[in-house]
Formats: C-alpha cells, sequence, structure tokens
C-alpha cells in the first residue's frame, strides 16, 4: 500500500511541474507565474481542490503520442476566495504553449457546468497560444464548446476573465463574453489578428503591445476593465472584486460587516459643487464619502472616463455606482460611455444589484463623428438599460442635468424608486445660453436683453423646484445627508418586486 501512495505522490508533483522546471523557469523569466501559483495567490490558502489532472490529449497525428504531458495545459478545479466557491481554470503556458486541444476544452467546460449546478462564478486564467493546430478542428470545435457554456453561464453566474499572457484568435472570444477581464501590462495582449497578418492584409505596421495589449484594450477600445502591473497585483485584485459580486443569480448580494454608520453625514459635500456651473469637480470625492469607508471598485477608469462606474458598500451590502465626470468632457454622453455605463447597468440588474446614480450631465456630445458612429443607437443601450432594469434605483442629481441626457440617466421616468436633487442641481432642456438664443434669437444683437432673459431662465430653471413640482423629483436633499438618504431608501427597497412583460428575450439595440 506505501509504494501505491508514494507512486500517486509522484504522479501528483509530476503533472504539477506541468512543461518541466526548464519551461517553468522560462515564463518565471518573462515575469509570469505559472498555472498553478496564479492559482495559489487567487484562492484561500489550501482550499483548491484540482480536478482532471491527469488528463491527457487523444491527438494521434503530427508525433503527438509521443508528447503527452497530464493535464493537458490547463489547471482546473474549485476552491474558495474569503470563504466564498468559485471554479477556476488556468491555462499552462508551459504544456504546449497553453494551446487548447479538445480533452483541454472538456477540461474548461466541465468546470463551467458545475459552477452553473452549483451557483458559482468562474474565473478564467488565459495564458495560450491559441488552438491547438495539431489537432485541426477538433480544437475548434472545443473552442466553441467553450463559447457556448460562456453564453449560456451569462447573467447566471458571474464570469471574469484574466489576462495573463497571449490570447489571440478565436481565444478571444471567450473572455469577450464573460462580464469583466483583467489584464496585465506588458505580458498580456488580445487581438483576432496579430501584427504579422495585419502587416499583410493592410501594410500598418504595429507591435502586440500597440495592437491589443492592456493599455490599448483598457484606454482605447474599451474590451477590458482593468490593467494591472503585474501577476500578483491582478490576482489580488480580483480577490477583492469578487467579493462584491453575488455568487449566483439566485443568491442575495454578499453582505460585509462595516463599522461605517449609515447615518453618516459629510458636511464637506455642502461645498463639492463650484460657484460657477462650469467649473468641473471630481465625482470620485461624492462617491468615496457616501460608500462604507469610501471602498469603491471602479471598472474601466482609463476608458470612457467622462462616465464612472463601479462596486461599493452600504451598510455592508454591494451596490453598483453610475455617475458621470464633469472633469472629463463635463460630463457628457457620447458613444463610448453610453456602451460603457449600459453594459455595467445590465450586468448590475442580472445579478440583482442594485444601481445608485449620481447625474451631472449636460447632454449627449454633438459632432458629425458622433452622429455617423451611431450616437443615437448607442445612447439607446444605456436609456434602454435603465429601462429594463427592474433593481432598485435610486439617482441623486447634484448639478446638470439637461435635454434628452436628464431622461437616460435613470430617471423617474425610467421607473426610478427614488429621484433626489440637492439644491445645486439645474433641471431643464438645455442650459440657459442655449435656450435664450434659441427662444429669443429675435434679441441675440442686444446683448443687455440677452443678459436679462439668461438670467431670468436660470431663475426659473436652474433648479430643481420645477421637476420637484411635477413629482419628476421626490425630494430636494442636503448634499451632507446623501449617504443616509440613499441607505435608508436601499433598506426600504430590498423587498421591491417588479416585472418585466413576458417575453423570450428583449432587443437591445446592439
Amino acid at each position: 500500500m506505501h509504494h501505491i501512495l508514494e507512486d500517486l505522490e509522484r504522479r501528483r508533483q509530476e503533472a504539477r511541474l506541468g512543461g518541466g522546471r526548464k519551461r517553468i523557469d522560462a515564463q518565471h523569466a518573462k515575469g509570469k507565474l505559472t498555472a498553478h501559483e496564479r492559482i495559489d495567490v487567487l484562492l484561500d490558502e489550501g482550499s483548491f481542490e484540482e480536478l482532471d489532472r491527469y488528463v491527457e490529449h487523444n491527438c494521434v497525428d503530427f508525433g503527438m503520442t509521443e508528447q503527452v504531458i497530464p493535464g493537458d495545459g490547463v489547471v482546473t478545479g474549485s476552491g474558495t476566495i474569503n470563504g466564498r466557491l468559485v471554479y477556476v481554470f488556468s491555462q499552462d503556458f508551459t504544456v504546449f504553449g497553453g494551446s487548447l486541444s479538445e480533452r483541454h476544452a472538456q477540461k474548461i467546460c466541465k468546470i463551467m457546468d458545475s459552477a452553473m449546478k452549483v451557483g458559482a462564478p468562474v474565473i478564467g486564467i488565459n495564458d495560450s497560444g491559441g488552438a491547438r493546430i495539431q489537432e485541426g478542428v477538433a480544437s475548434l470545435g472545443g473552442y466553441a464548446e467553450v463559447f457556448q457554456r460562456n453564453v449560456l453561464a451569462s447573467g447566471v453566474v458571474p464570469q471574469l476573465s484574466m489576462i495573463m499572457g497571449p490570447c489571440a484568435g478565436g481565444a478571444v472570444y471567450s473572455p469577450a463574453m464573460t462580464d469583466f477581464i483583467f489584464m496585465v501590462k506588458d505580458s498580456s495582449y488580445m487581438f483576432v489578428t496579430g501584427p504579422d497578418v495585419v502587416k499583410t492584409v493592410t501594410n500598418e505596421v504595429v507591435t502586440q503591445e500597440e495592437l491589443g495589449g492592456a493599455v490599448t484594450h483598457t484606454t482605447k477600445s474599451g474590451v477590458a476593465d482593468v490593467a494591472f502591473e503585474n501577476d500578483i497585483e491582478a490576482l489580488l485584485a480580483a480577490r477583492d472584486f469578487v467579493d462584491f459580486l453575488p455568487a449566483s443569480n439566485r443568491v442575495d448580494v454578499p453582505e460585509r460587516p462595516t463599522d461605517d454608520p449609515w447615518d453618516r453625514e459629510e458636511p464637506s459635500l455642502d461645498t463639492l459643487i463650484p460657484a460657477s456651473s462650469n467649473q468641473p469637480y471630481d465625482m470620485h470625492e461624492l462617491i468615496r464619502k457616501t460608500v462604507d469607508e469610501g471602498d469603491f471598485f471602479e471598472l474601466q477608469p482609463a476608458h470612457a472616463a467622462n462616465i464612472i462606474v463601479g462596486f461599493g458598500r452600504i451598510e455592508g451590502r454591494t451596490v453598483g455606482v453610475v455617475a458621470n465626470q464633469p472633469t472629463v468632457l463635463a460630463g457628457v454622453l457620447d458613444i463610448a460611455s453610453s456602451k460603457k455605463a449600459a453594459r455595467f447597468v445590465r450586468f448590475c440588474d442580472a445579478f440583482d444589484i442594485p444601481i445608485v446614480t449620481f447625474v451631472d450631465v449636460p447632454g449627449f456630445l454633438p459632432g458629425v463623428a458622433q452622429e455617423h458612429n451611431g450616437i443615437i443607437k448607442n445612447g439607446a443601450k444605456l436609456l434602454f438599460a435603465y429601462a429594463e432594469a427592474t433593481v432598485p434605483k435610486i439617482t441623486v442629481i447634484t448639478r446638470k442635468a439637461y435635454g434628452g441626457a436628464y431622461d437616460v440617466m435613470a430617471s423617474k421616468h425610467l421607473r426610478g424608486d427614488l429621484n433626489y436633487a440637492w439644491p445645486t442641481a439645474e433641471i431643464a432642456v438645455m442650459g440657459a445660453k442655449g435656450a435664450v438664443e434659441i427662444i429669443f434669437r429675435q434679441d441675440i444683437g442686444d446683448a443687455d436683453k440677452i443678459a436679462a432673459r439668461t438670467a431670468e431662465y436660470e431663475a426659473r430653471f436652474a433648479n430643481p423646484f420645477v421637476a420637484a413640482s411635477k413629482g419628476f423629483i421626490d425630494e430636494v436633499i442636503m448634499p451632507h445627508a446623501t449617504r443616509p438618504r440613499i441607505a435608508l431608501g436601499l433598506r426600504k427597497l430590498r423587498g421591491k418586486a417588479l416585472e418585466n412583460p413576458w417575453k423570450k428575450h428583449d432587443n437591445i439595440p446592439l
């Protein structure tokens, strides 16, 4: 019996070595952790239970029968993050470059199926050269099996992709269908076709990093959410991030004990809004002073920064925050910010996470490029997302809420549950100057008349009381009381029940 146990331990150690010590050293030389090391950092110590450790590929072509490594290039299993169950797969670049084979895909599919059955998040760590060429269409079929499960799991369990190496060709579509993507600077990249193909087809010369690196995808394309400096930083951030998410769409949001009083007031917020309506201020300050202990996990901070999205907690319970950012493009809504916020709102709604919206929006961004690139359809995505959402929705208008953007930003008309305004709020079709130049265009040559008309318009509309008189604003609140008002509102709305009409699915303007 003793020698059998020794044999088992030997096999386990061999499997953990993956492609061997030389390839592990090469991985470390690039500043990257191995598949097992990443799991060790991500999960609670000693919690990982590996499955399919001894799975081997079934390819017999191109001499592959002589190249068999247990695990076949991916480590799969389950464990806990701060005591909560998650399922994980981690591709092993030391084994066939992490390339995906039929059996490799089956391992991933198995843990995704298990996560769906029990209701637990799936975290995929991607570090792969792509489809295993020796297997041909079988490996492509494996990708499609994974894609199908990504789609079925969407809105059922949270899915987080961590890109920690190459992810190219068809491989990019699995992360693209997950809820969130984290990348690592200088060591991870995503693209459908690589620099060599791009050069051949379009004559454009570009590096891997420029084409699909972490900075590119977290600033320009918006494909990824956050870029981290190294593997360790990304994995530790993932631990914090998963703490905000419910395990599935069948359970409530997680609750964390907090010493931050729900009725804490913030007198400094009474002076947050500058005297001039054209002067910016940082909406991050309001968010941090409203959520528990100032703990806010922002998503896509470097992409479409004119809108802020992310997770915080109120009374220890997760909330999604959406806020216009006056310091970037005056907080205007454009194509990129509309898509960014719409996807976030839909995630929150899918997992019953209440949405808190802070509004300071001068309207939609004008311009030929915006119109020709579809601001109408893209702006409608955010409108659609808010309108279909049935979760608790609390809105606070801090300053400007102009035109159609007022409607879009979780207004009372889109079934907002509690719509508050600060006394500094300006709710109108447009700013005073533009309105006066349209209404009193005959007086444009008379500066004194225009100034008087502008002052008259501001006195009439540059306040929240007209909207409040119509019931569109539930209460005009003191800025320092924002957190207590939101906390009390969320507490009252925990039992909210609202259903949309039955349908197979909606047809959001994609």
